[in-house]
């Protein structure tokens, strides 16, 4: 495999707002399907700049140059549009959350965990995609989807996807893993040695796991778990956690886990792989047999944007064929539009399956989880996932 560029830098040095500062901030999740939707109004012209625009962004989504002076899509943005680009870095979910709940900030690249907050908190307004200039070049599998649309109405535009993989030491297992069960059953290679993922969404890995483990839960949706369905979840889950020796959210606290020994396998994304492999880490991934978790990220405006026209451009520069390129090689995930294939390297597109819908649909992505689950069951709403997330650490 061709392994792109790399933001090694951005994320040892980005300024990140934490999970224990945020977690606290992230707001009830609502029933996002009983009614309640917010009327914020959308806009219907993209008109002068205003000098500016606020992001809030996954390390490595804004590159000024200032990390590798190779890789800078913010400098020719701004001097195209005049609109110069003040990116705060957030490293989870729950933290974006509560950026954009203090109105100082244009736009967000959520996850699907923390899009439908957003949109049932009233924190950013529909998108108007005819004034997006790259929206025909989306992947159609995108658009739609339940993380970033309502009745209907896409709130964003599709910026990039990827799969939570399954990583390990390659010198502690003879074999590549083919499930998921080396990180939830006992007598696994890595011991107690693993690493989870630090999030309450992370309870909807293990609820994947027992939807193939357990098929009398009659888990359907990872999302989407009635109470019998989430007590299992949090049983497994607390069963697993006196094998785990890390629980991430920091992408070089994971590398350096690996580095030194402490972790031998969980879960992770290609990129953190990549920034091991650099260090010379013997690390390998895999998608184990029962699918696995990911996200899909949306960049979405704010409801109280104050430079919106700059957000829009932003938005429409973002998805051009050779920024998503760009982007995609530098962080390690699938563009949402596949014209960026015409400007990556050699095997990129293949080894990411880029425009592939078969692979997409394989991943359950993360969407808010939320009372009512649509098929006339009560379901476990987000609040309580974090509620649980906290008692399961301890």
């Amino acid at each position: 495999m061709r392994r792109p560029l790399r933001r090694l830098a951005a994320v040892a040095t980005a300024a990140v707002l934490t999970a224990a500062t945020a977690g606290a901030c992230s707001g009830s999740s609502g029933d996002e399907r009983s009614g309640g939707l917010p009327q914020v109004q959308m806009q219907q012209a993209i008109g002068a700049t205003e000098g500016r625009v606020n992001l809030v962004v996954w390390a490595g989504y804004a590159e000024d140059g200032s990390s590798d002076p190779r890789v800078d899509w913010v400098t020719p943005f701004t001097r195209a549009t005049g609109c110069k680009v003040n990116a705060k870095v957030a490293d989870t979910s729950d933290a974006m959350v509560a950026l954009m709940k203090t109105g100082q900030y244009d736009g967000v690249s959520a996850s699907g965990d923390a899009s439908l907050r957003l949109v049932y908190g009233g924190d950013v307004a529909p998108v108007n995609t005819g004034l997006l200039t790259n929206w025909d070049d989306i992947a159609p599998y995108l658009k739609n989807q339940p993380y970033n649309s309502v009745n209907g109405q896409m709130y964003g535009v599709p910026h990039g996807y990827g799969a939570n993989v399954l990583m390990y030491r390659t010198d502690k297992f003879s074999e590549p893993p083919t499930s998921w069960g080396v990180v939830w059953e006992d007598n696994s290679p890595a011991g107690t040695n693993l690493t989870a993922y630090d999030s309450p969404i992370y309870i909807a890995d293990a609820a994947l796991y027992l939807k193939a483990k357990r098929p009398d839960l009659k888990i359907t949706d990872p999302y989407e778990l009635d109470e019998k369905q989430f007590n299992a979840a949090v049983e497994l889950l607390r069963k697993q956690r006196s094998k785990v020796s890390s629980y991430w959210h920091s992408y070089m606290d994971l590398v350096q886990s690996y580095r030194v020994g402490d972790t031998h396998a969980g879960t992770a994304w290609q990129v953190i792989a990549n920034l091991a492999r650099d260090q010379k880490v013997p690390v390998g991934t895999t998608i184990p047999a029962e699918g696995s978790t990911g996200w899909s990220d949306t960049w979405m405006i704010s409801s109280k944007a104050q430079h919106p026209n700059c957000m829009y451009r932003w938005m429409n520069w973002i998805t051009t064929a050779k920024v998503q390129a760009q982007v995609g090689q530098w962080f390690g995930q699938a563009p949402a539009n596949p014209k960026a294939c015409r400007y990556t390297a050699k095997g990129f597109c293949n080894d990411y399956r880029v425009g592939d819908a078969e692979f997409y649909r394989k991943i359950a992505f993360w969407k808010t989880p939320v009372a009512n689950c649509g098929d006339g069951r009560e379901c476990v709403d987000y609040d309580r996932w974090a509620q649980a997330w906290t008692e399961i650490k301890g």
